[in-house]
């Protein structure tokens, strides 16, 4: 599969969840529709950690020859959405809401800032 289309796939699944998680954190939880979606932010979430790992622009440092220090953000997404979610059956809202914000933070607001920046394809998309 291209970059271009990898990029697009990952879009298609990172847009919805920012929107899903944003109205998640900013509305009542514990609701029918807060858990309903709640799963379809946490699938989106490694739907986009997924893609993420077969995405390689060739810019900047490497490790292993292909990830770059951004998909570093892959792996507390892989280790956070499996805890929220099994927080969440036991009871465990604490650990949920910091699994949760945690994700939202670090993978949708710090790695989208680096996604941003001057030099990456989303800045020469929408600001070049």
């Amino acid at each position: 599969m291209s970059y271009l289309a990898l990029v697009g796939l990952h879009l298609a699944t990172v847009l919805p969840a920012f929107l899903i998680g944003t109205f998640l954190l900013l509305n009542q939880k514990g609701t029918p529709a807060h858990r309903l979606l709640g799963g379809l932010f946490m699938a989106l979430m490694l739907g986009t950690a997924c893609i993420a790992l077969f995405m390689s622009d060739g810019r900047g440092r490497r490790l292993f020859g292909h990830f770059s220090l951004i998909h570093l953000f892959v792996i507390p997404v892989v280790v956070f959405i499996p805890r929220a979610y099994f927080a969440a059956r036991r009871g465990d809202i604490r650990t949920h809401r910091a699994s949760i914000i945690g994700v939202y933070v670090g993978a949708l607001l710090i790695a989208g800032g680096f996604a941003l920046a001057p030099g990456r394809l989303l800045h020469h998309w929408l600001f070049e």
